[in-house]
């Protein structure tokens, strides 16, 4: 070996050292891909921006929207960059689900972050913000919120941001709510009846009024289960708890109408506080899976009315089926507050279309088999929630196109206000400086949810959406540029654990 070659022996080490760094972090990050690349384009004919609908392309680079240009401007801009060509299929903000039960840690056997994350990756939700209860130990003090972001790391599809719970305990202690708000959590949720799980009691209307005032110093919601069970049941539930256990009506009897109501009317007497100039300014309280069309949300449109900064959302399951859908014993339809008649169903639909209410949801409440009693049938000892975090978007499209429903629309519900409400500022829109959460789906595609159809959801028999067809054929998932799903996952959970700061 001559003294030239001696010489550049260590210079070609270091290069081939470089080389090897890269090659395998290239690998790593493919893991989290099954698109190679950093820096490239999504084209097709049916863009959903703020602005409206678009032809044209995205350019998305280091895992944002760095352009969007339109058809006719796209000539000589994407020229050597990778394209990813949608053609007709609609490009789509990925959808928020700001209600989901993952069940971990302590009771991932009901679902857990790998499975629950999947479902969402494959059904174009890019985003979710888990719920403080059904996990054990529920997420109620800053020690308890860190427990499930250890468990969320490593294991996770998708971006995952995390509820903390008021309860009694904390509701009277500022420090250990804020310490609890400091360390992540993007808002507060409480249950205004009991909530079937035993560290999570329910609040009244004086811990919410103090979890309010903790909340206007950082600005995030408290979110509310809103029923108020009477003292006492009135004669009439008395005679229909006595009826068939296995009819839906008897069921539908026990949680009337009146209990969302009265707990809205409670709400209403603090909400007030969240107006300009009031005690609790800053903060935002947000009724969850309204179910009840009638006197409850005109409660809510006269709270809006007079200022108070309050929203609701509704959930799929209200909006896709109805009491007389119902056979009885099928508890895979039994939640809190309960699916009600058609009529109801029908003007939910058009206070969503009109803007009265603001978003919705899925409250994905998955358990175990053996707790939905599937083969007693029984209503009233059947653990209550539907499971159904795959099929937000086709379940919702569905029955909107019938309707007459926009995408556009179907983007403001799904995605861009939920975002604001969990105060996720880089989520929820198709637009430059965002995170590039992107869903491709084929409105028209229908699809038959079977045994034949891969489910991710860890117990799809439990599923309502069994047996159903559906329209909204999800083609792709991308989570911050990374293609996550496209009919299968990436090999690696490379999702994100978000936390307020």
């Amino acid at each position: 070996m001559n003294l030239l070659q001696w010489k550049l022996l260590p210079l070609l080490t270091v290069i081939a050292s470089i080389f090897v760094v890269f090659y395998l972090q290239h690998l790593s990050e493919n893991k989290c891909s099954l698109l190679p690349y950093k820096h490239y384009w999504i084209t097709s004919k049916r863009i959903v921006t703020p602005q409206g609908v678009i032809s044209g392309a995205v350019e998305i680079n280091e895992g944002k929207i760095v352009s969007i240009v339109k058809e006719e401007e796209r000539h000589g801009k994407i020229m050597g960059a990778h394209v990813v060509d949608y053609s007709d299929a609609v490009v789509f903000p990925g959808l928020v689900d700001i209600h989901v039960h993952l069940d971990d840690p302590g009771r991932s056997e009901w679902e857990g972050f790998p499975s629950g994350t999947k479902a969402a990756a494959a059904g174009g939700v890019t985003t979710l913000v888990d719920m403080p209860l059904n996990n054990f130990p529920s997420t109620v003090s800053e020690e308890t919120l860190k427990l499930k972001i250890k468990a969320a790391e490593g294991r996770i599809y998708v971006d995952l941001g995390f509820w903390g719970g008021l309860v009694p305990e904390n509701a009277f202690n500022a420090t250990a709510l804020e310490r609890l708000l400091s360390a992540g959590a993007l808002g507060l949720k409480s249950f205004m009846c009991p909530s079937g799980i035993n560290d999570f009691p329910m609040t009244n209307i004086t811990h919410i009024k103090e979890g309010l005032s903790v909340l206007a110093k950082y600005k995030r919601p408290l979110l509310v289960h809103s029923e108020v069970q009477p003292s006492s049941p009135s004669s009439t539930q008395l005679e229909d708890m006595q009826d068939d256990p296995r009819s839906y009506l008897t069921y539908l009897a026990t949680r009337p109408p009146s209990w969302e109501e009265a707990a809205v009317r409670e709400l209403l007497t603090v909400t007030k506080n969240t107006r300009p100039g009031g005690p609790a300014e800053g903060a935002h309280l947000h009724v969850a899976h309204l179910s009840d069309s009638g006197s409850t949300l005109d409660l809510i449109k006269e709270a809006k009315r007079h200022g108070d900064s309050v929203s609701v959302e509704t959930c799929t399951h209200y909006l896709a089926f109805s009491e007389e859908d119902i056979k009885d014993g099928d508890t895979r339809f039994k939640c809190a507050p309960p699916i009600r008649d058609k009529a109801n169903k029908e003007k939910l639909w058009e206070a969503l279309m009109e803007g009265h209410i603001d978003m919705l949801s899925s409250d994905h409440s998955p358990t175990l088999p053996e707790l939905k009693l599937l083969d007693s049938g029984d209503f009233l000892k059947a653990w209550g929630g539907i499971s159904s975090l795959q099929f937000d978007l086709s379940a919702t499209w569905s029955h909107a196109k019938k309707r007459g429903v926009t995408i556009e629309q179907l983007a403001l519900w799904w995605s861009e206000r939920p975002a604001k409400l969990a105060g996720l500022d880089l989520k929820g829109a198709i637009a430059i400086g965002k995170h590039a959460d992107i869903v491709a789906w084929a409105p028209d595609e229908e699809f038959d949810v079977d045994d034949k159809f891969p489910i991710h959801i860890k117990h799809p028999s439990i599923s309502a959406y069994m047996g159903m067809k559906l329209s909204g054929k999800v083609l792709a998932t991308f989570v911050r540029g990374q293609l996550v799903y496209e009919d299968k996952h990436a090999p690696a959970a490379c999702g994100t654990p978000i936390l307020a700061h």
